[in-house]
């Protein structure tokens, strides 16, 4: 990816709804994802989820102590496995 791109598809807010992390770029592009799918996130309050601090890198739930790239999350890497 481009510096250029990088920039047109970074990630401008994020937010807990319903169940689900939504993620919206510059770009437009809307990136969501279940909690259920990261065991720490799924154990998390719907106010530790909505706590969410955001970077040109990830995702970052301070409360939780859980960070996520924007890399893994568009690979389908939500964090921790259950296993």
């Amino acid at each position: 990816m481009t510096t250029s791109s990088a920039l047109a598809d970074s990630p401008i807010f994020a937010e807990f709804e319903r169940g689900e992390i939504v993620v919206r770029m510059k770009s437009g592009r809307e990136l969501r994802f279940r909690v259920s799918l990261n065991p720490r996130l799924a154990k998390g309050t719907p106010a530790q989820l909505a706590r969410i601090e955001v970077s040109p890198y990830g995702l970052h739930w301070p409360d939780l102590d859980e960070d996520l790239s924007f890399r893994g999350l568009l690979e389908g890497d939500f964090g921790q496995r259950k296993g």
